[in-house]
This record gives structure tokens, C-alpha cells and sequence, in this order.
């Protein structure tokens, strides 16, 4: 399901323990906002799009990319004046119930922005651990919701069939990590991207395809 907005369409794909879906948040929803963009929120398994796409978990990445990746953490979070711990205690854990949470509130018709802001900020600022149901509870609550119910839909047979679909569709549209926009059937990935995204939004350019 997506939101109640008219303004131009796009699904937007990531997982609520990325850190560079924390570094983006707050400029993505800015810009959700201001263009009022009806989105449709994509939780995916991340390790399966990895597996499919040719991409390796950060624990088994060549030692030159896991340094590299640690200076790009810094360097975004210092641009976007984030509070942020690069190296959490929680990370990597399963994100499963707190990705499936943020569909099971989406399939109530909730925006599940704030939910999926807090998830975020648990993993990379609070030291918390988003694979535990008391974590992902307390972050409903603070959001004004029913904690019980919504977990309990999130645990459905019915929503792990999303996160698959998800993740499936995903990979159609080569989508090879987190986060990621797709506009037009073009994907953007990267939080890094956003100002394209845009820039395709407003240009009204056809869409560019990855055909070579």
C-alpha cells in the first residue's frame, strides 16, 4: 500500500538497519515532503538482494572496502551534523521483525516514516538492538501505536510474503543495496542520490535505463 498523496509515485527500498538509510532519512523525508511524493515503502532482505546481485556482507568485504566504507560513514554523518556511532554494538543483527513491523504498519494504511526514522536511530545513535521485540515495541509506542497488534501482524505468514515479494521485485528493477529510489522504473541507489531523484522528478526526463 502507499500513501494517501497524488503528487508523483515511488517506491522506495531499504532495510531498517542501513546506515546510510540512517544518513539519508531526514533529507529523503524532507524531500517526500516538499514534492509530495506518494511512496511506497519497500522493507528487503539485504543479504539477499547481496547474494543475487553480486554484492558481499560487510564482514567478508576485502579490508581496503571495510576501511573505505568506514570513511564514507564519517564523512556523511559530519556533513549531516548526525549524531551516529559508525561502529554500534548492535551491528549486524536481524532486522526481519523490524522490517516486517514497518510493512505491517504500512498494510494498516499508516505512514510508517517515524517508525522507520526511530528503527534507524536505535541501530546507529542509541545502541540498541533492533532484532529484539521490545525494541521495535517501545519505537510503536512512541509512535502512537498499538505495539501488540502491529507485531502481531508483522509475525503474519501474510507480511513475510511482502518482504519476499519485496525483495523479489527488487532484484527485477537491479536494485543492489540500501537505499535505494525507483522512479519511472529507474532506480537510484544510494542516499547520495536523492538530489537526482529529484532532479528527475521535476525535469519530467524519460527515464534512463541501464541497457548498454
Amino acid at each position: 500500500m502507499s500513501s494517501a498523496k497524488t503528487g508523483p509515485k515511488i517506491e522506495y527500498y531499504f532495510t531498517a538497519i542501513s546506515p546510510f538509510a540512517y544518513l539519508g532519512h531526514a533529507v529523503f523525508m524532507e524531500m517526500v515532503q516538499r514534492l509530495d511524493l506518494d511512496v511506497t515503502y519497500r522493507p528487503v532482505q539485504l543479504g539477499k538482494i547481496f547474494g543475487e546481485s553480486g554484492g558481499v556482507p560487510v564482514p567478508q568485504r576485502h579490508p581496503a572496502r571495510i576501511r573505505n566504507r568506514m570513511l564514507e560513514l564519517l564523512r556523511w554523518k559530519d556533513h549531516r551534523g548526525l549524531e551516529m556511532n559508525v561502529q554500534p554494538k548492535f551491528f549486524p543483527t536481524n532486522p526481519v521483525l523490524a522490517d516486517c513491523t514497518i510493512i505491517a504498519l504500512q498494510q494498516e494504511g499508516k505512514d510508517p516514516s517515524a517508525l522507520i526514522g526511530k528503527l534507524l536511530r536505535k541501530v546507529w545513535a542509541e545502541e540498541a538492538d533492533i532484532a529484539e521485540r521490545s525494541v521495535i515495541a517501545a519505537c510503536l509506542s512512541e509512535c502512537g501505536e498499538d505495539a501488540d497488534a502491529i507485531l502481531a501482524t508483522a509475525e503474519s505468514g501474510a507480511v513475510a510474503a511482502i518482504y519476499e515479494a519485496n525483495t523479489q521485485r527488487g532484484l527485477e528493477l537491479d536494485i543492489i543495496g540500501a537505499p535505494c529510489v525507483v522512479y519511472q522504473g529507474e532506480a537510484f541507489w544510494g542516499q547520495d542520490k536523492f538530489g537526482f531523484v529529484e532532479e528527475a522528478i521535476t525535469s519530467c526526463r524519460p527515464a534512463y535505463t541501464g541497457a548498454v
